[in-house]
């Protein structure tokens, strides 16, 4: 079953027309409760779906029968129009790990410089195409070693930068990155998923950039601060020679008509991604209070997630947690001793740190 465990009559209810209008998060997803387990593990949006996008989506059900040409071609209006750029300079793709995927791919067998630790996909994808993977470690802020990757570069075929970096939630600071755009000139592909959560002035998006930056990529997706993880969209900013050498990577009709619908509708709600900016800033901020008065620390968080650091294997925490109805991320091997959690409701993040601080009380 799956983990949400949604109702057939619940999700009825959901695609009404007047649900649609009314939705609220908790109806959603499923609040948490005592029966219900916890889901701290994907990096997902609490809140939910715009509900201008449940209502697309509602709207669209009867035309499921259509490919979704016509309105895969109103998203990358949509998109182009969001960031000032021609619209084939847009890709969509299902989610921006499918991004990844393309552009591993039309890289295929070349080295490919990535961080450590970061989103291991495109390195998955780079092996299986038979390329080399060059991972630089991350440098003592947890950002990328802009020196490192920059001499790595000079014989490599991709250099892959995540900013908000997953698994860490940091950032690499803006002077730092535009250091790298500088000085490297093979194709450079940064990730922004998590971009909508990051709240430092030392953050900058490079999406912008992508009209004076012929080796730039950027890919988004509308699976964190959209919550539309389920329908999976994401797209790629690029110069149109690039756009097309991902688009031979790909199949046909990528995203669905549900996706596109609703992330055309997401896209243009600005006050639901208001809404979710300001829970996860607040939430995140309570959460790092809760951590230092049980003597426990986080790495500084621009994401919809955190680390923590337990001083301990994390391996059976996440374990006992998981029996207690608390699902966390999964260990990672480069910091055993963090725990990756994400933003949920505050009610959530209150059962966590209750569910925590009895785990890690001594015996």
């Amino acid at each position: 079953m799956h983990e949400h465990d949604l109702s057939r009559r619940h999700f009825a209810r959901l695609l009404g027309a007047g649900a649609a209008a009314a939705a609220l998060p908790q109806s959603i997803v499923g609040a948490a409760t005592p029966q219900a387990p916890v889901l701290l593990n994907g990096n997902e949006n609490p809140l939910g779906p715009s509900p201008a996008a449940i209502k697309a989506m509602a709207e669209a059900l009867p035309h499921v029968f259509r490919y979704p040409s016509a309105q895969d071609g109103e998203l990358e209006e949509a998109i182009a129009r969001h960031h000032g750029v021609s619209t084939d300079e847009v890709l969509l793709g299902n989610g921006s790990s499918d991004i990844l995927r393309l552009a591993a791919g039309a890289y295929a067998g070349k080295k490919v410089v990535t961080a450590a630790p970061t989103f291991e996909v495109i390195a998955m994808h780079t092996r299986t195409f038979g390329g080399e993977v060059v991972a630089i470690q991350l440098d003592r802020n947890h950002a990328h070693n802009v020196e490192r990757m920059s001499e790595a570069a000079k014989s490599a075929g991709l250099v892959y930068v995540c900013n908000p970096n997953n698994p860490t939630a940091t950032i690499t600071p803006k002077a730092r990155m535009r250091a790298l755009l500088d000085s490297v000139t093979a194709p450079l592909l940064v990730d922004e998923a998590y971009h909508h959560y990051a709240t430092s002035s030392d953050y900058e998006s490079v999406a912008p950039l992508v009209k004076t930056r012929p080796n730039l990529i950027v890919a988004r997706t509308f699976s964190k601060v959209h919550a539309l993880a389920g329908v999976r969209v994401g797209y790629a900013l690029a110069n149109r020679a690039t756009i097309t050498a991902l688009r031979a990577q790909q199949a046909f009709n990528v995203p669905s008509l549900l996706g596109c619908v609703a992330a055309r509708a997401a896209l243009l709600d600005e006050a639901h991604v208001a809404r979710a900016r300001k829970h996860n800033s607040e939430t995140r901020a309570w959460l790092a209070q809760q951590l230092h008065a049980r003597g426990l620390a986080m790495l500084p968080s621009e994401a919809n997630f955190v680390m923590i650091d337990l001083r301990r294997d994390v391996r059976p925490v996440i374990a006992t947690l998981r029996e207690q109805g608390v699902r966390v991320g999964r260990p990672f091997a480069a910091m055993p001793n963090h725990l990756r959690v994400t933003i949920g409701l505050r009610e959530e993040m209150e059962r966590f740190v209750t569910t925590l601080a009895r785990t890690l009380a001594p015996a």
